[in-house]
């Protein structure tokens, strides 16, 4: 005889085959997005350290300690002031430095003090910022105790003419940020539109825009970035210079992403709901916008993370060469100008310091791109 068993509900079957909480059977797909990324313990890490760079990039005058344009020639290559915070209690001050000329070799030697201090104050009174224009302010993180009688200071030295590199990489954080997150913003429009236009209509349209995507990726990109930046006016401004960077930077970028949206859209307009869109009437911008675009929505933001660093240091790359943003502006590159002989390498190697700014950045972008790549992934 054969025993016979018995067949468990229809729903109990699927509980046991499945095994899945209601909340994740339920959860949109960016929260199933949000869950995976979690788990990726460096990008969280990563996204911490981008949002402290990103509240800097906002507010630099609040962190700073002076104005960075200030120059003062008797105070060159001070090197960087380590904050105490112990002085038989509880106390925030830096040794007070004093600088003396070698009668041998005439360098100017500047020495911490061992009895002088300067008393620091958190959320103190200093010199005046501006936000973006919208409003001023003078407060500042950190800030002398007794501005009148206190000798400023420079917790990462001053270059050679004098200004303070802290405040000045401050600054330059918020320059070189906007200008990749605008080059960014600016070729992903450029590549999605152009990407998906060749993609959804094919024919001579496509034809037309993918010999141009390759005649562009034939040329080799510093010589284009070199002859651009070159042809630039030197009696431009800097909002011009700013501007005029970021559009050449997203107008040669713009290809690979381009490609990526062209191939999707050439799988998806072959889908049974695209066929279904255009069976009930929907227009060809509704299918784009409404129903092919958010179905890669996931991978547009892993690639808009990962070409942001690639924008950084295509910026630093350039104003490094002279041929980015030109002082009186701040950016990282150029405040690696002022390393770039060996000399002022030799007396003051704090100016490398912007260059760790820089590793950081770009480093923490690629850990949080990654993340985000593998949490947004369907397949994963």
């Amino acid at each position: 005889m054969h025993k016979v068993t018995a067949i468990p509900p229809e729903q109990d079957l699927r509980d046991d085959l499945l095994d899945v909480p209601d909340e994740v059977s339920v959860a949109p797909n960016w929260k199933l997005v949000w869950w995976r990324f979690r788990k990726h313990r460096l990008a969280m890490v990563s996204g911490a350290i981008l949002i402290v760079i990103a509240v800097i990039a906002l507010f630099p005058g609040f962190f700073s300690t002076q104005d960075p344009q200030e120059s003062e020639t008797r105070g060159s290559f001070i090197p960087p002031q380590a904050i105490h915070f112990w002085d038989n209690g509880p106390a925030l001050f830096v040794p007070t430095v004093e600088g003396k000329r070698n009668p041998r070799t005439l360098k100017m030697e500047w020495v911490a003090s061992e009895t002088e201090k300067t008393r620091l104050r958190l959320f103190g009174t200093g010199y005046e910022w501006s936000f973006f224009g919208l409003f001023t302010s003078n407060l500042h993180l950190i800030a002398l105790a007794d501005p009148e009688k206190d000798r400023p200071i420079h917790l990462l030295g001053t270059d050679r003419l004098g200004r303070d590199q802290w405040s000045r990489v401050l600054f330059g954080t918020q320059v070189s940020l906007s200008i990749g997150l605008l080059a960014v913003f600016l070729s992903t429009l450029i590549g999605i539109f152009l990407g998906g236009i060749s993609g959804y209509f094919g024919g001579w349209v496509d034809m037309f825009i993918q010999r141009l995507i390759e005649l562009l990726q034939s040329i080799p990109p510093i010589p284009i970035w070199l002859a651009l930046s070159a042809s630039l006016p030197r009696d431009w401004s800097v909002v011009q210079g700013y501007l005029a960077i970021t559009a050449i930077l997203a107008l040669i970028t713009w290809t690979g992403l381009a490609r990526e949206v062209r191939g999707r859209f050439l799988v998806l307009r072959e889908e049974d709901f695209i066929v279904a869109a255009k069976l009930s009437g929907c227009s060809q911008l509704r299918i784009v916008f409404r129903h092919m675009l958010p179905t890669m929505s996931s991978h547009i933001i892993a690639a808009v993370t990962l070409a942001i660093p690639v924008m950084i240091i295509n910026e630093t790359f350039l104003s490094f060469l002279g041929l980015g943003l030109r002082p009186p502006a701040i950016s990282w590159g150029v405040l690696l100008q002022e390393a770039q002989n060996l000399q002022s390498v030799a007396l003051a190697p704090w100016l490398l310091l912007p260059g760790l700014a820089v590793i950081l950045t770009v480093i923490s972008l690629n850990i949080l791109g990654d993340g985000l790549r593998d949490a947004a992934d369907p397949y994963h």
